[in-house]
């Protein structure tokens, strides 16, 4: 059998744009034989795949899979709207989360390399690129991340969903608590909503980026001194002006968006008090569809005056 190397599989993705596992599985193969390396890519898709590869994919959804005290959530993108309604696509994204779900996957790595329920001979990132040829987009799982407790209320939330347990915004919100009764759940689920529209940068000031608390004092100090008040004044002033960022930012200082008459840390306090048990929020995690990806403009006219030249 030929030896296959690093050399061998380089000059094989350079030719097709696939994947590097998939170029050093072509060769195993096809016994080290370029040409039929490239041909099996093809067949089965991949090199199509790999020229995909390469394109923004800033669609797709959100997607949420929960169990008795564990919850994970991810996000697949897609290159548009169109195929994030596509049944296939769903489906895929549907797995992934269960997949991770039922294995207690914490880390995207660990899920992408994990063999694949419907063919144990491939793995998700298999699965994934084979869905990518078959669809016809680029497909990419962008994140993923997996919570659990030992007592307490995990509640999750879908905002503007397009299927059951999926959408462009998705929330988990973990309640530590001796009590999971349907008070503390409910409120959980509150807390939930609140997070999708108030959009919290931290669960309490403690947690909150200390390069962001700094620039903002920077910035708020600036414009204290520009009005001329003495130094005593401008601190107290920029103290002032803290505990309103605090409360734009921060989750447990925001007004409740129900009734915004009353905190957070508040809302968790009064049914703490009336189910007689300590109840914490530990963690909540907020997903937006593509948020920090630049998204590609194009100008279709210009496009086709280029062909036309």
């Amino acid at each position: 059998m030929t030896e296959i190397n690093a050399s061998m599989v380089k000059d094989l993705r350079e030719k097709t744009s696939a994947g590097m596992m998939n170029c050093k599985k072509a060769l195993i193969e096809c016994n080290g034989n370029i040409e039929e390396a490239m041909d099996w890519l093809r067949k089965k898709g991949l090199a199509a795949a790999g020229r995909k590869s390469g394109r923004v994919a800033s669609e797709g959804v959100i997607v949420l899979a929960a169990a008795p005290n564990k919850a994970v959530i991810l996000e697949l993108n897609a290159e548009t709207d169109f195929v994030a309604k596509n049944d296939k696509f769903q489906a895929l994204a549907r797995n992934l989360a269960t997949e991770a779900l039922n294995h207690d996957i914490k880390s995207m790595e660990s899920l992408l390399t994990l063999k694949s329920s419907y063919d144990s001979s491939k793995t998700v990132q298999e699965e994934i690129v084979e869905h990518i040829a078959t669809i016809g987009e680029n497909l990419t799982l962008r994140r993923l991340d997996y919570v659990s407790l030992n007592s307490g209320v995990i509640s999750s939330y879908i905002h503007s969903a397009i299927a059951e347990g999926m959408g462009k915004i998705g929330v988990l919100v973990v309640l530590e608590s001796n009590s999971a009764t349907e008070k503390v759940k409910a409120l959980a689920k509150q807390i939930a909503m609140h997070v999708a529209a108030a959009k919290p940068e931290s669960l309490n000031i403690e947690q909150l980026d200390q390069a962001l608390i700094e620039k903002e004092k920077a910035i708020f100090a600036e414009q204290a001194f520009a009005s001329g008040k003495p130094a005593t004044v401008v601190e107290k002033m920029v103290e002032g002006r803290m505990r309103k960022f605090y409360e734009e930012v921060v989750l447990l200082e925001q007004a409740y968006a129900i009734d915004n008459k009353i905190k957070i840390s508040q809302l968790i306090a009064d049914v703490a008090k009336n189910v007689g048990s300590e109840i914490n929020v530990t963690k909540f995690i907020r997903y937006e569809l593509g948020e920090g990806i630049e998204k590609q403009e194009s100008n279709f006219a210009a496009e086709v005056a280029a062909m036309a030249g």
